[in-house]
């Protein structure tokens, strides 16, 4: 049954409940947000701070101009920063922020515990979490008009270790980023390492919006080297992750095994590897970003995180945008289904699952990571609707969502094929389902907050090609 008005507003108030329920406080501040609140499930780290999921918490407070909260997460997790050389003996490199943060009393005196990486499950490093610090940072900026906090010393020297770390000379031909399996939202093995699309999304939208905060240090080394990757990465990912029906009959008859700088199969991606359900799926208006791209690899799973980010950071052409929000008007069953949004399509099963998961039991087919969907992604489509022009996707979302969500608790993740089912595992009151519903409703309702998070074309140069 679809909530009438009064409904709506009475569970939206008691979605903010639980939101402020969900804060956590250090030494009488409010400095973050737990990832859950399930009162029947074993807590493990989600009564920790994670700071890829205090980003929704944190625009929707923003947005509603409790900016304090934010403040007070900046400054606190920038105190947290590793300033190590290099990493060594597991201890984190210089630059990387903690996947994770906790507060610990001894004695009545309080202090802040971060985990970055080295107690999570499989010991994965949190690569993304130093890009979503700095993105808030900018959204901070833009919705309170508070230049200086981001121009202190600290914060300039937090934002160059960020730049130190993701520009690191390294052995490779590509400018997108090269990280292990679960550097981000996907966090567990799921064949994503190498040159995933999120990272070098997040990459690319971290350096934009590095540009617009960092002062110029005179000799203009590190805003020069920022405007020499932009360019490079967005030439790139716009070249060669495209796909759609007419890239697709290309790869087709690709030629492998070339030598030489002017060929058409760089890659060498063999049209083989193409999957026997993308040739069906892909439908003629629609196409996407791959999900990665490497030596003799092409991932043509689609994955919706870094899709819709490349539309807000202006990553994705106009033209591609509209066509990424089309495959999912095209093929809203597969990609929205009960519950917005799906993580990645298709889900990987029997051998292939368990080649590149490792048999993981909780990344079986259409659960958690491997083709689950996750209610907090409602906000960052909502986003992307909303740029694209076709706020009517957003709001059929939202509806669906509403419909469900509060009866069922606010689950972490949806099971299945079409998200019918609660997942398997999924804890309940999880903080980002809650805010993702409150984030796209007030985008939804003054799209100008469009802002905090989205980037317009940028004026970088086309770049290199290899």
């Amino acid at each position: 049954m679809t909530p009438t008005s009064n409904n709506k507003s009475l569970l939206e108030a008691e979605a903010w409940k639980f939101l402020e329920k969900s804060i956590i406080y250090y030494q009488g501040k409010p400095i973050g947000t737990v990832a859950a609140h399930d009162p029947h499930s074993d807590l493990l780290n989600y009564d920790q701070c994670f700071l890829r999921d205090f980003v929704p918490s944190a625009l929707v407070f923003l947005m509603h101009g409790k900016a304090e909260i934010v403040r007070n997460f900046l400054i606190e997790t920038l105190k947290l920063q590793s300033h190590e050389k290099q990493m060594d003996c597991f201890e984190p490199g210089a630059g990387l922020m903690p996947a994770s943060f906790k507060v610990q009393s001894i004695e009545s005196e309080e202090f802040l515990v971060a985990d970055f990486g080295e107690q999570a499950i499989a010991r994965v490093p949190p690569v993304d979490s130093c890009m979503w610090w700095i993105l808030l940072l900018r959204a901070y900026e833009k919705a309170t008009g508070d230049l200086a906090l981001a121009r202190q010393p600290d914060f300039q020297g937090g934002i160059k270790l960020i730049l130190d770390l993701c520009l690191v000379h390294r052995f490779s031909m590509y400018p997108t980023m090269l990280v292990p399996d679960g550097a981000f939202m996907i966090d567990r093995r799921l064949g994503v390492y190498e040159h995933p699309l999120e990272i070098q999304v997040l990459f690319y939208a971290s350096l934009r919006a590095a540009k617009e905060l960092l002062l110029p240090d005179g000799n203009g080394d590190y805003l020069g080297k920022v405007n020499r990757r932009l360019g490079a990465l967005k030439y790139h990912i716009r070249n060669y992750y495209w796909l759609d029906v007419q890239r697709l009959r290309e790869i087709y008859r690709y030629k492998g095994n070339e030598f030489g700088k002017e060929v058409a199969n760089k890659f060498n991606i063999h049209s083989e590897s193409i999957p026997s359900w993308l040739t069906e799926w892909l439908p003629d208006t629609g196409g996407y970003l791959a999900g990665n791209l490497g030596p003799g690899r092409m991932d043509f799973r689609f994955f919706t995180l870094g899709n819709l980010m490349a539309i807000l950071a202006s990553l994705a052409s106009d033209t591609e945008s509209q066509s990424i929000m089309n495959l999912f008007a095209e093929r809203w069953e597969n990609l929205i289904g009960y519950m917005p949004v799906k993580i990645c399509f298709p889900a990987l099963e029997g051998l292939e699952w368990r080649i590149v998961t490792g048999c993981d039991t909780k990344n079986i087919a259409w659960s958690y990571h491997n083709g689950g969907n996750w209610p907090v992604l409602l906000w960052i489509f909502t986003a992307a609707a909303i740029k694209t022009g076709r706020i009517e996707l957003a709001q059929e979302a939202i509806a669906i969502a509403e419909s469900r969500l509060f009866e069922d608790k606010f689950p972490e993740y949806y099971d299945g094929n079409n998200g019918r089912l609660i997942g398997k595992e999924a804890r309940i009151y999880q903080t980002w389902s809650i805010a993702g519903l409150l984030a796209a409703k007030q985008l939804l309702a003054n799209p100008d907050y469009l802002e905090l998070i989205s980037f317009p074309e940028g004026l970088e140069g086309p770049g290199c090609s290899i």
